[in-house]
């Protein structure tokens, strides 16, 4: 059995350092876009079903998002964290090490999730009053029907988003992607069918939601015990000092890139219903979607490349590092760019298909184009913010996670909106994508100069 699970290592490092850099981030990339799209498909279809209810309702979805972005966060945080450090380790030879943190990784996110839970069912009152401040009492009563069904499902989902990252870094793709679409496609056959056919409205749509999470979960912990992939051992749980800073290094900025996009969505949401009402809320949180679908495309390119770059990094193949970054920059601009001169064109007809409201429609496609206009520079931010976290460069991929939704949102949309109204509220996510492509470029190219040096 030693023998085996030796040449199967062998067999992973070959592949991961010898295969084509192009080749293998095809191989990766695929079935992680195909989850991430999909993901983002059932994300929409929640917003989609849910928009046949009322606007109210759609509000409440959004303002819940918020909630769900928190879960997310430390999701990624110990699956950034521990995927990140024990891909190190295996390009590195020491399988010890990353039996150990994988195991460290899933115990923390479930403990993290309860807690969670825990917490969002003792405050929830409070909670919703201040997610929905500017919203009516009818979207309040809505946001707390939903949110409470959602964080019954909040430990499932840290964990499930921690073995997703852990086969994903292993060069396990396949398996990550088969346990993401089996719980995003049935949520998408249960939200017509709880919505619309059962009648029970967001309490449906949340239903939906974490039934598809408790499915995804069980799949992925399936097949983390098939092939080669590291098996997930109580006795390999280490909750010392080393495992907890590489975690916390590693997965940090994912953490706060996930959380700072709860708060920001918590002010877009405020500051689209003191300006706008029901209607600003609805679509706004409308375009937040259609955009997350959009590059969750991007997203999933990119977690193809992330173990490409630090499994190779871990083995010194720092060239292949920088191959990698620049192949997927380039085809992700272009690819945005397409998408981008798609929601430019038909932006008030994608909006009228989540939600046909006047108002919605002429909130949700003004945000829209300010948005796409400014789509393809999102390629370059994303993989230089991928490669400077894959690399281990907690402190750089901090500050470039940090920017989007905290640096420069959260004081923009505090000012512009004081300053045009409706429009500031609209432009915010612009002004502050163009801010954040500016920071990234410096911080990714002082760490590709070093990889130039000789090997």
């Amino acid at each position: 059995m030693h023998l085996f699970r030796k040449n199967q290592s062998e067999d992973r490092y070959t592949r991961m350092t010898e295969t084509p850099v192009p080749k293998l981030i095809l191989e990766l990339s695929v079935p992680t876009i195909l989850s991430m799209l999909v993901t983002g498909i059932y994300n929409t279809a929640d917003t989609f079903f849910v928009g046949r209810i009322s606007t109210q309702a759609t509000a409440a979805v959004g303002l819940v998002f918020s909630v769900m972005a928190i879960i997310q966060a430390f999701g990624f945080l110990c699956g950034h964290g521990s995927g990140n450090y024990l891909s190190r380790m295996l390009g590195a030879g020491k399988q010890a090490e990353a039996d150990e943190m994988a195991a460290t990784g899933f115990a923390i996110s479930l403990l993290i999730g309860l807690l969670l839970a825990v917490l969002g069912f003792i405050f929830m009152d409070p909670i919703v009053q201040f997610l929905g401040r500017g919203a009516t009492a009818e979207t309040l009563v809505e946001t707390k029907r939903y949110m409470r069904i959602i964080l019954i499902g909040a430990p499932f989902m840290t964990g499930q988003f921690v073995i997703n990252n852990q086969l994903r870094f292993q060069g396990s793709a396949v398996y990550a992607m088969v346990g993401i679409l089996t719980g995003a496609i049935l949520n998408i056959f249960l939200d017509p069918l709880f919505i619309l056919v059962f009648g029970l409205g967001v309490s449906g749509a949340a239903l939906a939601t974490i039934t598809g999470q408790i499915i995804s979960f069980i799949v992925l912990l399936i097949g983390s015990t098939k092939g080669e992939n590291i098996r997930l051992h109580v006795r390999n749980i280490r909750l010392n000092g080393h495992y907890l800073f590489e975690m916390i290094n590693g997965g940090i900025p994912s953490l706060f890139r996930q959380g700072l996009a709860s708060v920001s969505t918590i002010l877009l949401n405020t500051s689209a219903g003191i300006f706008g009402g029901d209607a600003a809320i609805a679509g706004m949180s409308i375009v937040t979607r259609i955009l997350m679908l959009t590059i969750s495309v991007v997203i999933g390119f990119g977690q193809g490349y992330q173990p490409v770059c630090s499994f190779n990094y871990g083995a010194g193949r720092l060239a292949r590092v920088r191959e990698g970054f620049f192949f997927c920059v380039k085809y992700a601009t272009i690819f945005l760019s397409v998408c981008a001169a798609a929601c430019l064109i038909f932006a008030p007809g994608i909006i009228a298909v989540f939600r046909d409201d006047p108002d919605v429609i002429a909130v949700g496609s003004a945000a829209l184009r300010y948005q796409a206009a400014v789509l393809p520079l999102m390629g370059t931010f994303t993989m230089s913010n991928m490669m400077l976290q894959s690399i281990g460069k907690g402190l750089k991929a901090s500050i470039a996670s940090s920017s989007r939704n905290g640096i420069f949102f959260i004081p923009l949309i505090l000012i512009l909106p004081r300053l045009f109204g409706l429009t500031g509220v609209e432009i915010t996510q612009a002004v502050a994508d163009i801010l954040s492509f500016l920071l990234a470029i410096p911080l990714a190219r002082s760490e590709l100069r070093k990889m130039k040096t000789p090997q």
